[in-house]
């Protein structure tokens, strides 16, 4: 069998949770099946990179992303394959022009949905509207969709009632337990200027709504006295919500100390992460919609209790009450929200032992329900079912 997956992401150009997806799913589906990888960018010694035609440079960027799927069509019409397989909007259109034109079955992965992401509009303009028809009009075409979460799976036909729910499988999102465990050493902070003796909330994500980063800056300004908040943000998706972090941040600073707040603004390397990660009180995900949240089994998997809101798939990773605890998360109660983010961060820790059991049971559920190997022969198994 031979498979061609299509993402936007791949390494050394992984940013979201998406591209670790892609990133870690390949290996473990190449054991077993010949997989070659479409992305964007220039060059990979590993994958075919694509990138945006020249006359469309300065376009929307929703018309750029067209621009280079085309070209990945053209690649992959030059190649045997048995089966398409696109992530995101981003590369959905290819997915969807190649299985026309080669008359082969189309794969998608659910990692979110733009009809419950509208503050793109402040990213995209005009292009929101358009990357809205190419994931709608993929959803609908495609053999089979994968949905990394059950949460994702109820989205995806709340959103697109036309796909048959027979055509909607749950394959979660993993993670390599082998990469992603506990790390003892301290250089990182020493890196970063974070003093171990001094307990932190650490966040790891982009600077966009989805991931809730205002609300948290909003909580901090409640955590109980004496700790520290690391903050791993770069890539914000307007300047407006980059500046409204900015004076958040600000404001916190000013509130609590400019020693306590600690902003790493580029994308850490992952040996950085693991220390932070590992030496973390709490990790915190204030997100208002997560499909699953591989960034919370990172956490886990490094032994750290987890604080995230209850929303999309992230309350079939993380168990409230066992591996950290889950807060209501209400549109309409922003203010609610913040209040108990706050109360539970600072429950967990002043309670070591707390901390300590739900880290310790995080890295388990992280090994046992998690693992690549067997997400890829889930996958697999949908390859041949649509075949």
């Amino acid at each position: 069998m031979r498979t061609a997956i299509l993402t936007k992401e791949w390494p050394p150009n992984t940013y979201g949770g998406a591209g670790v997806h892609v990133q870690f799913l390949v290996p473990a589906l190449r054991k077993h099946i010949s997989v070659d990888v479409h992305a964007f960018g220039e060059e990979y010694p590993d994958a075919v990179g694509h990138v945006t035609p020249e006359f469309l440079k300065n376009a929307n960027p929703a018309l750029a992303t067209l621009g280079t799927n085309l070209d990945i069509v053209q690649a992959i019409s030059q190649q045997t394959v048995d089966v398409i397989h696109s992530h995101t909007w981003y590369s959905n259109f290819a997915g969807q022009v190649g299985s026309l034109l080669l008359n082969k079955p189309l794969v998608v992965t659910a990692h979110s949905l733009e009809p419950l992401r509208p503050w793109k509009a402040e990213q995209l303009g005009g292009g929101y509207r358009l990357s809205s028809w190419v994931e709608k009009s993929a959803y609908e075409s495609a053999a089979a969709i994968i949905a990394v979460s059950a949460g994702m799976k109820s989205d995806v036909l709340t959103s697109y009632p036309d796909v048959d729910p027979g055509n909607v499988h749950v394959i979660h999102n993993g993670i390599d337990t082998n990469i992603y465990r506990p790390d003892p050493a301290f250089d990182a902070l020493d890196k970063y200027g974070i003093d171990p003796a001094v307990p932190y909330v650490l966040f790891v994500g982009r600077i966009t709504r989805q991931k809730g980063l205002p609300h948290l800056l909003e909580a901090a300004k409640k955590f109980d006295e004496g700790v520290q908040l690391v903050l791993c943000a770069s890539s914000p998706d307007t300047p407006e919500i980059g500046m409204e972090v900015e004076q958040l941040v600000a404001e916190l600073r000013a509130e609590r100390g400019a020693h306590m707040i600690h902003w790493i603004r580029e994308q850490a390397p992952l040996a950085d992460l693991l220390q932070l990660f590992t030496h973390a009180a709490v990790f915190a995900c204030p997100s208002i919609y997560e499909p699953q949240g591989i960034v919370n089994l990172e956490a886990m998997a490094c032994e750290t209790a987890v604080v995230a809101s209850n929303v999309g798939g992230i309350p079939e990773v993380v168990k409230d009450g066992e591996t950290g605890i889950l807060v209501p998360y209400d549109a309409q109660e922003p203010r609610a929200f913040e209040h108990a983010f706050a109360e539970s961060v600072n429950r967990v820790i002043a309670d070591s032992t707390l901390a300590r059991s739900m880290g310790a049971q995080g890295r388990a559920r992280a090994v046992s329900a998690f693992g690549w190997d067997a997400i890829a022969a889930q996958t697999i198994h949908l390859y041949e079912s649509v075949m």
